[in-house]
This record gives C-alpha cells, structure tokens and sequence, in this order.
C-alpha cells in the first residue's frame, strides 16, 4: 500500500549544451574584416573623385538614360511575356507542327548570344532595305524604308524582347505543368475549352511558380538593356560612355551608371518580394491548415 500512495520522482531537468561551431566565428571574422578594408580603401582613395561622381550622378544626360532603360526594360518584359505565354501553350500542344514550331523559336533564340541578335537586329537594313505589308507571297499594300523605321530603340526593344519570350515560355511552360492535372479534368469535364482552362484555371495556380522567376527575369532585364549601347542606344550606360568619351573621366562615369543600375535592381527586388508574398497567401494558408489537421490527427 505504501508503493501506491508515494509521489512520483520528477526527472532532472536537461541542460542544454549549445554545440560550438568555432568555424562560424571564423567566418564571420573574415567577412568584417574584408569589409572593413573594402570600406576603408574607396573611402580614402582620393582617385575615386567622389565630388565628381556625385556631380555627374544627376545630369541630365545620366537621368534621360535612365528613363530610357526603365522604358526599354517594360516593352521588353511586356512583348517577352506575351511571346512566352503564347510559346508555352504552343509547347504544350498535342498537334507535332504547332508543339515543334515553339521548339524551334526557344532553341534559336535561346542558342545564339544577345549581343549577335542586337547587331543583327542593328544592321538589318543591309539584308533588307525596304520593308513591304501585306498578303504573304501576294500584293503588298504599304512599303517603308528599315533605316527609318528600325531606329536603336526599336532594334533593342525587338531583340531583347524577342530573346526574353524564349526564356519566358520554359518559365510559363513549368508553371503551367506544376499544377495538378486533376485541375485540368476536373475544367473539361464542365465543358471548358483547352484555352478557358489554361486562361482560368491554370495560369492563376501557376503563377506561384512563375512569379520569381520572373522577377529575376525583369531584374536581368534591366542589366541587359546596357547590351543597346552598342548600336547607339542611348540607355544608362550609352549616357555615362557619351560624357566620359568628352572628359576621359572613364572610372567615374562607369561608377555612376553601376549605382543607378544598383538602385533600380534594389527597388524591383522589393517589389518582388512583396508580389511573391502575395501569390503565396494561400500556400501559407494551406500548409498551416494542413499542419493544424495533423496535429488534431
């Protein structure tokens, strides 16, 4: 009877003993103190000339190049995601000559260097000086010169642009195979065409996957634009060239066009940040109503 009624022995308390990682330490130390030299070595250089850079930062030369980057980089990213969606769903179709033709547009464009296709783009009046419309192998209603209609800005915006659809339907193409395929029966079976499903059922649940790429794609994009300099295309780094090619003050100019790139990129990976955010609200939710039923389970 004594055994019943005795209290039962509490067990001792775990000391928890936190595992050391000198190695972290280390690192970490190494990292301060290449900061701190990097710091101190463009703070004291009197040959950076940050007087200079600061004059320059805010020219109007500089800040018109920028506007035209921002406006080359929305017409790129709007014609790369156009093409891209239209490819993907190409990509996907069942018919071999629709499926195979988007192949084709992904592997040349995807397969020969930006550069070549500005260039290509850049000189195009020497194949074709005159460009005609019309009905394909009949009349032709209207006919233009190409020097005068593919300026540097348009030769940018269709090389870019076309160059980023290529990669924007592979992006597209794994969204759309991402979700479920019950979601695509579960769309026929209400009598749903190939496109009202990929338009309303599809896309909207692909976009989870989709959006960061393709927040990194925009973000690619604005650094590309410089590729335009080439052929005269007055962007970022085409304003900064123009002035230091008159004051040889090559290094600051360079550093001017590298900040506001950095600027730019900075403010679009925010704005990237707060959209993945948003389209993962309900993969959140799910999960933590996944999470709660195992629990009570």
């Amino acid at each position: 009877m004594a055994s019943d009624t005795a209290e039962p022995v509490r067990p001792d308390e775990i000391k928890a003993i936190p595992v050391r990682r000198p190695g972290r330490w280390v690192a970490a130390a190494i990292i301060l103190y290449l900061t701190a030299a990097i710091v101190k070595s463009v703070a004291t250089n009197p040959r950076f000339e940050w007087g200079i850079i600061r004059h320059y930062f805010t020219s109007s030369r500089v800040l018109q190049g920028l506007i035209t980057t921002l406006e080359l980089t929305v017409l790129c990213m709007a014609i790369g995601i156009a093409i891209g969606i239209v490819l993907a769903v190409m990509r996907l179709s069942p018919n071999p000559l629709v499926s195979g033709a988007s192949w084709l547009y992904i592997w040349f464009f995807r397969g020969t260097p930006v550069l070549v296709q500005i260039l290509f783009w850049g000189f195009f009046a020497a194949l074709y000086p005159k460009v005609s419309l019309g009905i394909p192998l009949g009349p032709q209603f209207v006919h233009f010169s190409a020097n005068s209609v593919i300026t540097p800005f348009v030769a940018g915006m269709l090389a870019l642009g076309l160059n980023e659809g290529a990669y924007m339907a592979e992006i597209v193409r794994a969204g759309i195979i991402s979700v479920d395929e019950g979601q695509t029966e579960a769309a026929q079976s209400l009598g749903m065409t190939r496109l009202q499903t990929i338009r309303r059922i599809v896309l909207p649940q692909a976009m989870r996957v989709i959006i960061p790429p393709v927040g990194n794609e925009v973000i690619s994009m604005v650094k590309l634009t410089s590729v335009a300099s080439v052929i005269q295309y007055a962007e970022i780094l085409r304003a900064a060239q123009t002035i230091y090619y008159a004051n040889a003050r090559v290094m600051e100019l360079l550093i001017v066009a590298a900040i506001w790139y950095l600027a730019v990129v900075s403010v679009l990976s925010i704005g990237q940040h707060f959209l993945e955010r948003h389209f993962a609200r309900g993969q959140r939710g799910n999960r933590a109503n996944r999470d709660a039923g195992e629990a009570r389970a």
